[in-house]
């Protein structure tokens, strides 16, 4: 008896001792050379805050070793030294002086000028792909063992199948439209009950959702996609995240997460610059939930802070990316805001950053560009933002005929307002995107004006950007349907009836478009005048003619948009500032040659690219 219970005693203790793990660590490693040399790591596991990390690597040292109210969290300051070469750092964790378990920390070296990298600019044409609606590459991934919600292509609303392999599978494609960077909505874990395939409700920041495919899949998409001239924007969400993610569920602290108050953000952006605010008014717009299945982040906790600076420095590093787009923006904590971006862009100096202000107020969306001198002293370091005012103006301009004034005058306006900004060239322009309604919906499926608009994307001030589908005129029947915004690519799934690449089950009318779309970018991808060159346009009159310029020094390209039902003559005398009366054009949409003399006929519901030939 007394030996059994001996042996009984002995495997309770091996039992307990047994079930203490690190199970994460993150990041799982870091590069030398790096601006960002003191690392905050992550450590996670049953019951771990008992143990003793310690490390012996030429130039790296632990500097601090913090402990939260949750004791299955520690946290490890690494500081790593100019003087540390790439390898693997061997953190020793002890217990009661004794070795409980080595976790390796690789340091890697970094891929060659990678802190000057190119980033996204005007030079650019962007595609906005969501990777479960584009294209299914690989059906053994559509559904996996360790993740909840499973494919079902006739659910709107559902997961569909789409993947990596099938953005892989397009390049050439995406290439022969003349885009030459791809913006995938977040590609990383979503393992939530439902709604997960849309990317914004993440359960783990560093891994790719095994439906989309593997990190390595990843790499290997930046890296095919590179070899055809086109860059990755890695899309980011620091204001909330699924709530299945493992540290919301078992959260390190009280202040790891803001509380989950009785209501939903009210969403009321004027809040951070009202000089009238309410506290409360304020805290129901910053630290209140998204919606109820995401958790508000709370960057005000400095492990925080850093945990989200890390993860983003981190996939630049680890694929190679060649830009960011922020979701939900002015969501997250401000002043934690102008550290981020400043500690991004101290890292890699030329990467651009456009976040999402969704206002069509200038004065609130300009409050967070970088040179922007603000009021109340706020100082962003954002390079980019994105243009919704110039969207919904433009619609405006297509949607309502000319009374006492052209209908161009919204257009006209918006982009007046562009004073706001201390660079509006490096506003991100865009018809529409996956939360929007498609434009030729917007347009009332009007083709004419959407040639018009699509022409004044490519040719004005900014960096366009395009939805996956407008080639070929996607629509949504059902306004404000994200399942039918978010519609499945033409041809990119078993079965189907169209095919975007071949035209097959095209109508005469989106092989039209596709060809006019393609045409369009190719010639802007391949034109420095419009990448570089200065805007100049003119008051729009009754006539309903917009014309405006890209020029600069030594060349000119002169835009004119004619929304009339019938031809209009141009007296040319009134652009004497930027023209002669008489010059020659190459036109870019007809091909034509173009010799005006006094005068210019534009024809009806028509785009004019003029080219001027000296």
């Amino acid at each position: 008896m007394k030996i059994l219970l001996t042996l009984s005693f002995i495997l309770i203790f091996h039992n307990i001792t047994t079930a203490q793990s690190i199970s994460r660590i993150e990041p799982a490693n870091w590069w030398i050379g790096m601006k960002w040399n003191v690392v905050n790591l992550l450590v996670y596991g049953d019951k771990i805050n008992d143990l003793s990390p310690t490390v012996n690597y030429t130039g790296v040292e632990i500097s601090k070793v913090e402990k939260v109210e949750n004791p299955n969290y520690l946290f490890i300051t690494l500081n790593i030294k100019p003087e540390a070469k790439s390898g693997i750092v061997k953190i020793t964790f002890k217990k009661s002086n004794k070795i409980f378990i080595i976790k390796d920390f690789p340091l890697l070296e970094r891929e060659q000028n990678s802190s000057n990298r190119e980033s996204f600019s005007q030079k650019d044409n962007i595609l906005l792909i969501v990777p479960d609606r584009f294209s299914n590459g690989n059906i053994e991934n559509d559904n996996t063992k360790n993740t909840i919600e499973k494919v079902n292509r006739k659910f709107e609303s559902g997961r569909h199948g789409g993947d990596i392999q099938g953005i892989i599978n397009n390049l050439d494609y995406i290439q022969s439209l003349g885009y030459t960077q791809i913006w995938n909505t977040p590609l990383i874990e979503n393992d939530m009950t439902n709604y997960s395939y849309h990317g914004y409700a993440a359960t783990d920041f560093y891994k790719i959702d095994p439906r989309f495919g593997t990190n390595e899949d990843f790499k290997n998409l930046v890296i095919e996609s590179k070899k055809r001239g086109i860059g990755l924007i890695w899309d980011v969400v620091l204001n909330h995240c699924g709530s299945n993610y493992y540290f919301v569920k078992d959260a390190p602290s009280t202040t790891w997460l803001n509380p989950k108050l009785a209501l939903t953000t009210n969403h009321l952006k004027s809040t951070l610059v009202d000089p009238y605010v309410t506290k409360i008014d304020r805290i129901e717009y910053n630290d209140a939930w998204f919606d109820g299945k995401m958790a508000d982040m709370n960057q005000r906790d400095p492990l925080m802070a850093n945990f989200l600076t890390q993860n983003c420095i981190w996939w630049i590093e680890y694929a190679n990316l060649s830009g960011f787009r922020v979701d939900t923006y002015s969501y997250s904590d401000k002043t934690f805001l102008a550290q981020w971006t400043k500690s991004i862009t101290e890292e890699y100096p030329n990467f651009n950053i456009v976040a999402e202000e969704w206002s069509s107020d200038p004065g609130l969306i300009s409050y967070w560009q970088n040179g922007k001198i603000n009021n109340d002293g706020y100082k962003s370091f954002l390079p980019s933002l994105m243009d919704f005012a110039l969207t919904e103006n433009l619609v405006k301009s297509f949607n309502t005929e000319s009374t006492w004034a052209s209908s161009w005058k919204q257009t006209y306006e918006s982009l007046a307002r562009d004073y706001y900004f201390p660079n509006p060239y490096n506003q991100l322009i865009f018809p529409d995107n996956h939360d929007m309604d498609r434009i030729f919906t917007q347009l009332k499926s009007n083709f004419e004006h959407w040639k018009l608009a699509m022409v004044m994307y490519a040719t004005t001030r900014g960096i366009p950007q395009f939805q996956y589908g407008t080639e070929y005129l996607a629509t949504n029947e059902q306004q404000g349907n994200h399942g039918e915004i978010r519609s499945d690519f033409y041809g990119g799934f078993k079965d189907d009836e169209k095919d975007a690449k071949t035209g097959v089950g095209l109508t005469a009318q989106e092989k039209e478009a596709k060809a006019y779309f393609s045409k369009l970018l190719n010639w802007r991808k391949n034109k420095t005048i419009i990448h570089t060159g200065k805007l100049k346009h003119y008051g729009p009159q009754l006539n309903d003619v917009y014309v405006y310029f890209r020029y600069n020094d030594t060349e000119k390209v002169m835009v004119l948009l004619n929304k009339n039902k019938e031809k209009v003559s141009l007296d040319l005398s009134r652009f004497e500032e930027m023209i002669p009366n008489k010059f020659k054009a190459f036109d870019v949409i007809s091909n034509q040659e173009i010799i005006a003399d006094k005068t210019l006929e534009i024809p009806a519901k028509t785009a004019m690219i003029l080219e001027l030939l000296n």
